[in-house]
């Protein structure tokens, strides 16, 4: 079984979300309203922000009471976190869900999951789309929303 590289550099960071998670996210939260970092061809929501809408500058207000989604590129997650950490701040009825590798032991998870997110570890591992092999390391989706946080496994495949 071949393993994608682990250099974030210059390895694949780009991958889509595959359709079955995706079912399974929206039987548990409810539609995806706004895809936050998306390309044209791959929305998960009824809008997408393009990486030429450049995501992190836009005002996330206009949407505190939908859903949205996030499964930026794994090469720079620290700005990502941040930003939903910020945003969630401000949430109503809506929720931040950030799709990220487990990495609990770096200081953007401390600085701005932990505490601020509920942590979902994700049992069976994803297989993005496009890929034969499932993602070589532990994936997490982290729920921001009003008073919500903790850390729990989810096992969105039986």
């Amino acid at each position: 079984m071949a393993m994608p590289a682990q250099n974030p550099s210059t390895s694949k960071q780009d991958y889509e979300t595959p359709e079955d998670f995706v079912d399974a996210v929206v039987r548990r939260f409810g539609p995806i309203d706004v895809d936050l970092a998306c390309h044209a061809h791959t929305s998960k929501g009824a809008i997408g922000i393009t990486p030429e809408e450049d995501s992190l500058s836009v005002a996330w207000c206009q949407w505190y009471d939908d859903t949205l989604w996030l499964n930026p590129e794994f090469n720079n997650i620290a700005v990502w976190a941040e930003k939903c950490a910020e945003e969630a701040r401000f949430m109503r009825r809506g929720r931040i869900l950030l799709l990220t590798p487990a990495s609990i032991g770096t200081n953007w998870f401390a600085k701005h999951v932990l505490g601020k997110a509920m942590v979902l570890a994700l049992n069976p591992r994803l297989t993005f789309k496009g890929e034969k092999d499932p993602y070589p390391k532990d994936l997490m989706l982290s729920c921001y929303a009003p008073g919500l946080h903790g850390f729990d496994q989810w096992r969105w495949r039986d």
